[in-house]
């Protein structure tokens, strides 16, 4: 199923029965009619959640609060019927807090801790924390104690400095320090959505200020599994990009670490697999960990190569083991990367150390 088709003839009459179930003023007929404009069939799936949105703010009442209410309502009908939450098309109920909410902040924070525990709202609360700064930011000290994981969640994927295809926080990318309380309430979380978004708040972190991660990351390694797995999760950037106190935190040492036999395939075609082998040893007399990674020059629009890392494993190796290692890179057409003709590159990561690299050419 093509996504946008998720907001379908099927979906708005539900939502219009169930909207008429809580409001006896709902207009149904009227509201189909202006969701199904001649021109419905070419927006995509945000287009149609923003024209959701504001259709539905015509058939609502004026004031925020009473409009809250009726939506409030309507996830309480939605939960009678059991209906699946977290189902995709339920966007448009974030997105009217970020439309209509703004100026009204002590009902947009109810709004939002309540609506994230059916769908969730990291996008909605990000306009909240841009005008009122520290105010928002400290109620999102305040989820992150919360007893419901979702709302819990919230404070962190919300404040995230990076969060993708997301408004920007420039102030948190320039000084994340006033979300580091409420990742270390969540450290510890039970929940392992909670742990993977505080993982993905601490690579955004990391992004900017390398040193500040490293910091934590010290602090929180070795305090018990979850947490290791977080600190590990949140290092992948630094990992990558071979930073050396993470490398030291991690016994990555890529001394008398052997890599031999490296072929790459000279050509592939677009669409096909890029295949690719070499050979690693460890020649010291203890067991140590490898973690193996290799280097993709992506050929950009202006012929200059951009690097990509992707990691291939990470194992302790016994004193002078050896491995053969195979793999094969895709390079099939995807909509979030387009591929040039002509040379590109592949190298080696062994523990950050960026060892031999290889040309070879893509063809159409």
């Amino acid at each position: 199923m093509i996504l946008k088709d998720l907001y379908s003839p099927a979906f708005y009459n539900q939502l219009a029965d169930n909207l008429r179930s809580v409001d006896k003023n709902f207009d149904k007929q009227a509201f189909l009619k202006e969701i199904f404009t001649p021109d419905f069939e070419q927006k995509e799936l945000k287009e149609r959640m923003r024209h959701t949105t504001l259709v539905l703010h015509r058939f609502l009442p004026p004031d925020f609060g009473d409009a809250i209410q009726i939506l409030e309502l309507l996830m309480a009908e939605y939960r009678r019927n059991n209906f699946n939450e977290n189902s995709l098309p339920f966007m448009f109920l974030p997105d009217y807090i970020e439309l209509y909410g703004i100026d009204e902040l002590d009902i947009s924070i109810k709004a939002l801790e309540s609506i994230t525990q059916f769908i969730s709202c990291e996008f909605a609360v990000r306009p909240l924390i841009l005008k009122y700064g520290n105010t928002m930011l400290d109620q999102m000290i305040r989820w992150s104690r919360h007893e419901n994981w979702k709302v819990r969640r919230l404070a962190s994927e919300g404040s995230r400095p990076r969060l993708p295809w997301a408004m920007a926080l420039p102030m948190l990318k320039k000084d994340p320090t006033p979300i580091l309380p409420l990742l270390e309430n969540l450290k510890n979380d039970p929940n392992e959505w909670v742990r993977r978004s505080v993982a993905n708040n601490l690579n955004d972190i990391a992004k900017d200020h390398p040193d500040l991660l490293c910091d934590i990351a010290q602090r929180w390694k070795g305090m018990s599994k979850e947490t290791d797995w977080i600190v590990k999760h949140g290092c992948r950037t630094l990992l990558k990009q071979g930073n050396a106190a993470i490398l030291r935190l991690y016994g990555l040492d890529h001394t008398d670490i052997v890599l031999t036999n490296l072929w790459v395939a000279p050509e592939v075609k677009t669409g096909d697999k890029l295949s690719f082998s070499f050979e690693v040893e460890n020649r010291q007399s203890r067991q140590q960990v490898i973690r193996l990674e290799y280097g993709l020059y992506y050929r950009k629009a202006n012929s200059k190569l951009a690097r990509k890392v992707f990691k291939i494993s990470e194992r302790t190796y016994q004193p002078f083991e050896q491995a053969s290692i195979n793999r094969a890179q895709s390079f099939k057409l995807i909509t979030t990367r387009k591929f040039y003709i002509g040379e590109h590159s592949l190298s080696i990561i062994v523990n950050g150390n960026e060892t031999e690299t290889r040309t070879f050419y893509l063809t159409d």
